[in-house]
């Protein structure tokens, strides 16, 4: 993990997690960082995984950060392959993607113990906590779905379709509306978060070269934010209109992004260039790249 000093854009530290971390997700008091970590080889949508050396399932797990101590304090057991997670409302479980297993599972975090692991849809990434805390939406992204997860009863309540490798899920502050990426099909797909359907899409550009990824909406729910992946670029979406208010070309394969405190800058995890952007919104340009590590996947801003 880098840490950056977002007033002067300096690193101020890099600490080793464990092999392959993704996911990267705040403790509601924000005193706590946890970082999805892998010992599966990476494997792209081209790749033979047959010439892939085995996975290392020792490395699997949740990483436990502490920010005020700037050291990794725990490891939690995530069940297998763990790619994304989100965490419950009241900060005790982990809902965790497996995404070689096509599952996902409820983590106790005090324990660290797996609570239940359910099957769902092949390769599982994206994962997200409604507003209420009451459901967990899950992406597949081979069978372009979505999973909705009752924790409460502990099952799978409803799937359905929402376009081409789905990754990545954002929810309007009342829970009305979930923002989903649609990677192959260029485009981000509205869906209604009480019924569970997919309600229209809103294309940004050609799926060849427009891929989105991760979607990320203000606190307000007024605007929300797509990276691009090879299309280079984070597009701004307004969505009481679901059009498009313009983009920013922010570097090499952008995939996760984050917000600010106070909004002002959105931050890019551009992995082949091992930086990150820093984007002025009042003026939507790049004002800062700040080298990270090697293939930086998320990032998260917190205040301190």
């Amino acid at each position: 993990m880098t840490v950056i000093d977002s007033a002067t854009s300096q690193v101020i530290a890099t600490i080793p997690l464990g092999k392959r971390p993704r996911g990267i997700h705040a403790s509601p008091d924000k005193k706590t960082l946890y970082v999805a970590l892998s010992g599966s080889p990476i494997a792209g949508p081209d790749v033979d995984e047959s010439t892939l050396p085995p996975p290392d399932k020792s490395a699997d797990g949740i990483g436990v950060f502490d920010v005020k101590q700037n050291k990794l304090v725990r490891i939690i057991h995530g069940g297998s392959d763990p790619e994304n997670f989100d965490l419950s409302k009241d900060g005790k479980q982990l809902f965790i993607s497996n995404e070689d297993i096509s599952a996902v599972s409820i983590v106790d975090i005090t324990s660290g113990s797996v609570l239940k692991t359910l099957k769902i849809g092949a390769q599982p990434e994206g994962v997200k906590v409604t507003p209420n805390g009451r459901l967990v939406y899950i992406t597949s992204e081979e069978t372009g779905s979505i999973s909705v997860l009752d924790p409460a009863a502990g099952k799978i309540i409803s799937t359905f379709k929402v376009g081409h490798r789905p990754r990545s899920i954002a929810f309007m502050p009342d829970g009305s509306r979930a923002y989903i990426n649609a990677e192959n099909d260029g485009t981000v797909v509205v869906a209604d978060a009480v019924k569970h359907k997919m309600l229209t899409t809103i294309p940004l550009g050609k799926p060849s070269v427009i891929k989105p990824m991760a979607v990320l909406l203000s606190p307000d729910g007024t605007r929300l934010y797509v990276s691009t992946g090879r299309g280079h670029q984070v597009f701004t979406i307004n969505t009481a209109t679901n059009t498009v208010l313009g983009a920013v070309e922010v570097g090499q394969r952008p995939w996760g992004i984050g917000l600010s405190p106070d909004t002002k800058t959105l931050y890019t995890a551009n992995g082949p260039s091992n930086d990150i952007s820093v984007v002025d919104l009042a003026t939507n340009t790049v004002v800062k790249k700040i080298k990270a590590g090697t293939g930086p996947w998320g990032v998260i801003a917190l205040e301190q």
